[in-house]
């Protein structure tokens, strides 16, 4: 067994590091593995990731298309036919749909759409229905609730 004061990293795991501008001896003779001359050359050079040199750079040459509104929420989406893995009776929320794993990331809310059949009557809660989600709810005897901001 080692103790403290012997322990060293493995074999190869770490390298000495480049000693330049140490003359011919350290094997970068000259000009120390800088090449020649240039911005890059001299003594405390640092270059922006984007910069090419002046040159109008790649992400401002590029044409710009659209609109991308901030402030517009992500909505998430739960057809009516998914609903059948609830029992009957239940009450379908948010946190529900998600411990079902329908809900999976983030999104500012949620809304229910009328595709497939529902086959139970349960009590949905959420931010938004279709017209034909609601009446498919409601046509088994069930509620869809819409929820604002809770």
């Amino acid at each position: 067994m080692s103790e403290l004061n012997t322990l060293r990293p493995p074999k190869g795991a770490t390298k000495t590091d480049k000693r330049v501008g140490r003359g011919y001896g350290s094997g970068n003779r000259k000009t120390a593995g800088k090449g020649h001359k240039g911005q890059k050359a001299r003594s405390g050079h640092d270059v922006r990731r984007n910069f090419e040199g002046g040159q109008m750079p790649l992400n401002r040459r590029l044409p710009k298309r659209g609109f991308k509104n901030v402030l517009a929420g992500t909505v998430a989406v739960v057809n009516v036919g998914q609903l059948n893995v609830f029992d009957e009776g239940a009450v379908v929320d948010r946190d529900a749909l998600k411990r079902a794993g329908l809900l999976k990331g983030v999104a500012d809310s949620v809304k229910c759409l009328g595709f497939g059949e529902l086959e139970k009557r349960l009590t949905v809660k959420l931010d938004g229905f279709s017209k034909s989600a609601a009446e498919k709810i409601e046509a088994r005897s069930g509620k869809a609730e819409v929820i604002r901001g809770e």
